[in-house]
């Protein structure tokens, strides 16, 4: 149907393994380091924290990992996700570009988190952990950790970032509401959030390190993260899987692959299935990861060797970086406040495959807007950073008179974000730009570590 609109796939269809992309990585690769020692860290050294066979899919070399059929059972009960052809958008816009975008927002957490979190409660729970701690920026991976805690049987203790927990109490409640218990991070209940009282709107690497202490200190505990590493990564690539097989039932590839990136988990969902069809086609498509001016890792950020969390606590990662210390502004955009990117997407940043785009604050709510009233989703803050990056493309498709396809991932709705659109509506939301002083003072504490070939 030329006027089709909206791509389903039936649940045979549902991914059976996980894309990773590690293996095909082009450069040459950087081991995480040991923060005592600064030594490349083995499995031993991370299963304080992680179940063994999460640990392993974190340095496997193997093409594809088989998803456990336990997970996909719960998958089925959003996945397959639609992907949308965009018309009523490209109407409004006026553009010849095809615009097509893969919505996450129809999980029960409303994100693409719960793809990663179900995963993680499985292999904790084969693991004998009973319960599992974590930190969250927006809400968005504390509430899909909550409910997939709740449906393996788990516990889950959550460390949500200052600003948002303010910002978002229905985030809130959603993680009680599955049963898990949530703290205004920093607390004083950990050393780590003692020593950074004075930053009262926290941080994500302020609240990695509180979860990180607790989970570190309670043999029946695990530590989950929602982003950042590859096993996150690679658990997200069921989308990406998805997507591919959609747009071949459109009869379309596309030319452009744009998502949000704060750690990189939502982008490389999306893209790195792509990617890989990409390297082993050896077609020739863009990827731009778009990322808050306020908070601008890929974009102006240092190549090197940081930590994960702000009182130094992780493996040093080879990252783009602000700075393991540096505390965001308060922008709404709360899941792309974090200092660092996965390694995977910086080694692709830095070797040219994926690009990277600053957006300011009110051009993504400006897009957000203008895509709610062509669309009618109202798209969570953070993924309207990638709508902005899109518009931009439409809009030089327009001039330039060609008919780019352009695929855009939407991680979630913004239902619980309401106060950020009216902060907007009413002329209340400021542009967050990091100064050239505020960038040196940030990365001037970074840790000494081996430096990163350029």
């Amino acid at each position: 149907m030329s006027d089709q609109v909206k791509y389903v796939l039936p649940e045979s269809e549902l991914p059976t393994h996980w894309v990773n992309l590690l293996p095909e990585l082009p450069g040459d690769s950087h081991p995480p380091l040991h923060p005592a020692t600064g030594q490349p860290i083995g499995p031993e050294d991370l299963s304080a924290l992680f179940p063994m066979e999460l640990i392993m899919q974190e340095v496997s070399g193997e093409p594809e990992i088989e998803i456990p059929e336990q997970v996909r059972e719960v998958y089925r009960l959003w996945r397959p996700s639609p992907l949308y052809r965009a018309r009523r958008l490209e109407r409004a816009l006026d553009t010849p570009a095809h615009i097509y975008y893969k919505y996450e927002g129809v999980s029960p957490a409303g994100s693409h988190k719960p793809n990663s979190a179900v995963a993680q409660a499985y292999y904790n729970r084969r693991a004998g952990v009973r319960r599992l701690v974590t930190e969250t920026g927006a809400g968005q991976w504390g509430s899909a950790l909550s409910l997939a805690c709740q449906l393996f049987g788990l516990q889950c203790e959550v460390f949500m970032v200052g600003v948002s927990f303010d910002q978002k109490p229905y985030r809130r409640a959603m993680i009680e509401a599955w049963g898990g218990s949530v703290h205004r991070s920093p607390t004083g209940l950990t050393a780590a959030g003692r020593a950074h009282a004075a930053h009262a709107d926290g941080s994500l690497g302020i609240a990695i390190s509180e979860a990180v202490e607790i989970a570190a200190g309670a043999e029946d505990t695990n530590y989950a993260l929602g982003s950042v590493l590859n096993h996150v990564c690679l658990h997200q690539t069921v989308i990406g899987q998805e997507a591919i097989k959609q747009l071949e039932m459109a009869g379309e590839m596309p030319d452009v692959v744009v998502g949000c990136v704060g750690g990189g988990s939502n982008f490389a969902g999306l893209a790195y299935p792509f990617i890989r069809r990409d390297m082993r086609a050896g077609s020739s498509t863009r990827y731009i990861a778009a990322e808050p001016s306020a908070c601008p890792t890929l974009t102006r950020g240092e190549y090197r060797y940081d930590f994960g969390d702000s009182a130094g606590m992780t493996p040093l990662m080879p990252m783009y970086t602000l700075g393991h210390d540096f505390i965001p502004p308060p922008l709404h955009a709360g899941g792309l406040r974090y200092h660092g990117d996965a390694p995977s997407l910086c080694q692709l940043v830095h070797e040219g495959i994926v690009e990277a785009s600053a957006i300011r604050q009110s051009d993504a709510f400006a897009a957000a807007i203008a895509f709610a009233r062509a669309e009618g989703i109202i798209p969570a803050p953070e993924a309207a950073h990638a709508l902005r990056a899109a518009f931009d493309l439409a809009e030089a498709a327009k001039e330039a008179g060609e008919a780019p396809v352009i695929l855009i991932g939407l991680s979630g709705h913004g239902h619980f974000d309401m106060s950020a659109y009216q902060a907007y509506r009413a002329g209340e939301l400021a542009d967050l730009e990091l100064s050239e002083s505020q960038l040196r003072e940030a990365l001037s504490h970074l840790p000494e570590a081996p430096a990163i070939a350029g």
